[in-house]
């Protein structure tokens, strides 16, 4: 099923993610050790930490509690992944998991793997207006940081451009925000196409390697809706979580608790 022509392109939206795309082209004109290791650092600061971590297990499904000040400083490493607000994430992901793979899904490769991939969010679609994150909507910490999403990546680019040239602002912002955009949306076109299911969940979900693996866990997605609020998605021994290793890494060191694994029992 294609995409219905009556949606409108928004251009507020497709215009800055091509200019950041536009921006990887300079990559191997400007490549340095120093904006290499940025590079890396940043990925994991932004996208496993501030994505995987924050945005999704801990804002989402709140699989596991944090101190409320970590919580802030986390979602805020989110927000300079450039993938929006947490409101907005939040609810989208939200509304996923209430309607995978149907009609109502806000982006299911059922559509068209692009779509699902990422033209979801390149058109002005109806189904992502509503929201599902009142619980941050209501926090005034969180809805300031969603009303000021675009700043803070604009912030760390000059501050990239001013203190490495433009080495560090193509591979720290430019090269590091396209490869943690498409790892993160291959979960959703990906791992909901290719790989396997482990559990009956009335979806495509599925566990794929190697979205997992370019994701610190992620792509264990069929484990995912099969147990959203578990903290844990690789539940095998060969399904390597790393996000799940760092929120347990935090636990040791006293930054969260309440983790929520699913019950041996309905492991089987």
């Amino acid at each position: 099923m294609t995409r219905a022509p009556r949606l409108k392109l928004k251009w507020e939206v497709v215009i800055p993610i091509g200019l950041i795309h536009l921006g990887v082209l300079l990559a191997p004109f400007t490549f340095t050790w120093s904006a290499f290791w940025l590079c890396l650092g940043l990925m994991w600061v932004t996208g496993w930490v501030g994505i995987a971590l924050c945005y999704h297990r801990l804002l989402t499904h709140r699989s596991f509690k944090a101190p409320r000040l970590l919580e802030y400083l986390l979602t805020f490493c989110g927000l300079l992944a450039a993938q929006g607000g947490p409101v907005g994430w939040v609810s989208t992901h939200r509304l996923h998991h209430a309607y995978s793979d149907t009609p109502r899904d806000p982006h299911s490769p059922v559509e068209s793997f692009w779509w699902g991939h990422m033209g979801w969010f390149l058109y002005d679609d109806p189904r992502r207006a509503k929201c599902t994150a009142l619980d941050l909507a209501h926090d005034p910490v969180h809805l300031f940081l969603n009303r000021t999403q675009g700043l803070w990546p604009v912030l760390l680019g000059i501050l990239l451009y001013a203190v490495g040239g433009l080495p560090w602002l193509i591979w720290g912002f430019s090269v590091r925000t396209v490869v943690v955009y498409h790892v993160t949306w291959s979960v959703n076109s990906a791992a909901h196409t290719w790989g396997y299911q482990s559990y009956p969940t009335n979806d495509r979900s599925t566990n794929c390697w190697w979205v997992a693996l370019l994701s610190f866990g992620e792509g264990w997605h069929n484990n995912h809706h099969a147990f959203p609020r578990s903290a844990a998605h690789g539940l095998r021994w060969w399904e390597l979580d790393l996000t799940y290793l760092t929120i347990r890494t935090f636990e040791v060191m006293g930054l969260a608790k309440n983790i929520v694994v699913p019950d041996k029992t309905r492991l089987a």
